[in-house]
């Protein structure tokens, strides 16, 4: 490992492990590293300052990682991808080969990104890529990213959907397929939403009237959108 850094890591970290597709040996990693037990950085990489790692993380060779990122529990980075600066991954997530994550952007835990698009394919493994996110991008609980999509800055993206084909920068969108459903900025305020429930532990709840469209339109409690905040009237 390059530079000798100062790094508070776990017993059970591994440094500089081995990669057999590169040349290249050596892990650059910054200073102000936090590292829990079972993070393992492979050898190829080069990592900013401020890295910090929850249980059982792997970060493979190549991976380009600029400084104050986060990485939770059980979390695999493959090769290759890039990863802007204050770009926080939570727990449970795959970053697929050939990825790159703009500057604060946020994945909730299980999101899962893809990069071939014929698995089994060996001209779609020649080919093969992950998405590009854009710059503060949030990617909610469960979300697959398939190959090759883009995501444009800011986009939100709602829990459990599928993105296959590309978000223009700032708007809403869920589904499978997830389609563009509202703009960021027009989301409704969360505290018109929301009442507290006092005496649990999960402290708020949707208010009682949540479940109608203010726009004259109706949805109900399992709606997506109303999970989304977008205010979407239904026909009929």
């Amino acid at each position: 490992m390059s530079g000798h850094p100062a790094v508070n890591a776990d017993p059970g970290v591994q440094l500089g492990y081995p990669a057999a597709r590169v040349a290249d040996q050596e892990l650059a990693l910054g200073d102000g590293a936090r590292l829990r037990s079972g993070t393992i950085l492979y050898a190829g990489s080069r990592i900013g300052e401020r890295f910090e790692t929850g249980h059982n993380v792997v970060v493979r060779e190549q991976c380009e990682i600029a400084d104050d990122v986060s990485v939770w529990s059980n979390t695999v980075i493959d090769y290759g991808c890039r990863i802007g600066a204050g770009v926080k991954i939570h727990t449970n997530c795959y970053v697929a080969q050939y990825t790159e994550i703009g500057p604060g952007a946020f994945l909730a835990p299980g999101v899962t990104i893809a990069n071939d698009l014929y698995p089994g394919s060996a001209e779609s493994a020649e080919v093969m890529s992950g998405p590009q996110i854009g710059a503060g991008a949030q990617l909610g609980v469960n979300v697959t990213v398939l190959p090759f999509v883009r995501i444009g800055e800011n986009c939100l993206v709602g829990a459990g959907s599928v993105v296959t084909r590309d978000l223009p920068a700032g708007t809403v969108a869920f589904g499978n397929p997830a389609r563009v459903r509202g703009l960021v900025g027009e989301l409704e305020d969360i505290g018109s939403r929301i009442q507290p429930d006092d005496g649990s532990a999960a402290r708020f709840r949707f208010s009682s009237d949540t479940g109608s469209d203010h726009d004259g339109g109706t949805t109900t409690d399992t709606d997506p959108a109303l999970a989304a905040g977008v205010k979407l009237e239904v026909a009929g």
